[in-house]
């Protein structure tokens, strides 16, 4: 598959996922002109940033759907290592397909960004429109009342306004009413924690009391809502004072947003960028962060596996992907609530022991982790064995900056890995 092939194959793909504002041949166009560039980042001669900028654009052309994210990975994790690696047993195909996850996560993490700055824009331009026509209405009754009313009943953001003296809710939109799930002519006259009821009211009901006293002006959070049938959403939650031009307060204005399928799609995006798609262990990026965040003393298990290139040799990779897994899930049976099992890539693993209180704990962690590859694996049928070579490095957080940190942890494990070529047994190396 050439270059040409892969844009044209990534724009077949995309097909039906939305309505984009490019013609079918723009958008060939398109990704004609990052296709190069991929095939140069997976191959490690370009930057990973090419993915960032790809999805960018997808997001400008207007592609928002969980759809274009999850087809687009796709192509990107498949179509493009098979452009670099048409065959099975190229010699590359490893680095290959662990640059082009590190490039599927670039992709998802921007693309996370991009809908969700268009969202908030959206809803900032919403809000201010509203906004806008509210005060209008004020000094400008017959010309403004006409405008907020079209804007408040076919908006598709929930809208409300509450009588700033009393607190009690004057009108509401059918958008708002969706949103909350309370019948539109059910909420006027009522209160606004009566209307959320006690399960939602929390945090807004604080806020709410300091917007009627004054002390605040607007307020804006994300909450968790239960609606009255049960169903569960996350909604953005806006409030603002409506002064008149002598700048006395007049009314409250809510707007309400349901974010739920956007928090959804970011929190998978997020899955996604931070996680191993094959053992869905923890990837290498996640694995750096809980590093960097950790405190206190902390013990380190890098693990390469032994005999595992002879199973991907003999048995195809899809064995191999099998046995990773298989591997994957023992590692994690095998340790304590305190340690993080992850993925760097290839058939190398590490552990991340949070709070370690010291070499002899870390010692119990490497025992029980080899311990858990003892047992021979099988593979359609076959009974193989797979052991690994374990290096390891104590360090104090506290103590040590991240960059001496993690410079640490990269001696320990490339210590240990040159005894093994040279045929020593393998031993634990510690700082």
């Amino acid at each position: 598959m050439g270059v040409s092939e892969l844009a044209v194959r990534w724009a077949d793909m995309l097909d039906g996922a939305v309505a984009p504002t490019l013609t079918r041949d723009q958008v060939e166009e398109l990704l004609d002109g990052f296709c190069p560039r991929l095939i140069e980042a997976v191959r490690g001669t370009g930057d990973l940033s090419v993915a960032r900028e790809a999805a960018a654009a997808l997001v400008a052309a207007n592609y928002r759907d969980p759809l274009a994210v999850n087809r687009s990975v796709f192509v990107l994790c498949k179509d493009l290592v098979e452009t670099v690696c048409p065959e099975p047993d190229c010699a590359d195909y490893w680095p290959v397909r662990d640059r082009t996850i590190e490039l599927a996560a670039e992709f998802a993490a921007e693309f996370t960004a991009g809908l969700r700055a268009v969202a908030l824009a959206e809803q900032e331009t919403t809000l201010s429109a509203a906004l806008t026509a509210a005060r209008e209405a004020e000094a400008r009754r017959h010309l403004s009342e006409a405008r907020f009313q079209a804007i408040f009943e076919g908006a598709s953001v929930g809208i409300g306004t509450v009588d700033i003296s009393t607190g009690k809710v004057v009108d509401v939109n059918n958008a708002m009413a969706e949103t909350l799930g309370v019948p539109a002519e059910d909420m006027p006259g009522r209160s606004v924690a009566d209307i959320l009821g006690p399960a939602n009211i929390g945090e807004a009901f604080g806020l709410f009391q300091r917007l009627l006293s004054g002390e605040i002006d607007r307020f804006r959070f994300e909450t968790e809502h239960t609606k009255p049938d049960g169903t569960h959403t996350v909604i953005d939650l806006s409030m603002t004072i409506v002064r008149d031009s002598e700048g006395r307060p007049r009314f409250l204005i809510g707007v309400t947003v349901d974010v739920t399928d956007r928090k959804q799609l970011a929190d998978q995006l997020w899955y996604d960028a931070h996680h191993d798609s094959l053992t869905g262990l923890p990837n290498r990026l996640l694995f750096f962060d809980r590093l960097a965040a950790a405190s206190g003393q902390v013990g380190v298990c890098y693990l390469d596996l032994d005999g595992f290139k002879e199973i991907n040799d003999r048995r195809g990779h899809t064995a191999g992907d099998r046995v990773l897994c298989d591997v994957a899930h023992r590692l994690r049976m095998a340790v304590a609530s305190n340690a993080v099992v992850a993925r760097l890539g290839g058939d190398e693993f590490i552990v991340l022991v949070e709070n370690c209180s010291g070499q002899a704990e870390l010692d119990e962690v490497t025992d029980s982790l080899l311990g858990a590859l003892e047992d021979p694996f099988d593979v359609a049928g076959l009974s193989v064995r797979v052991g690994a070579s374990i290096g390891t490095a104590l360090v104090d957080t506290d103590a040590t900056a991240i960059d001496e940190l993690m410079h640490a942890v990269d001696t320990a494990m490339y210590r240990d890995k040159a005894l093994r070529h040279r045929g020593d047994p393998p031993r634990r190396a510690a700082r």
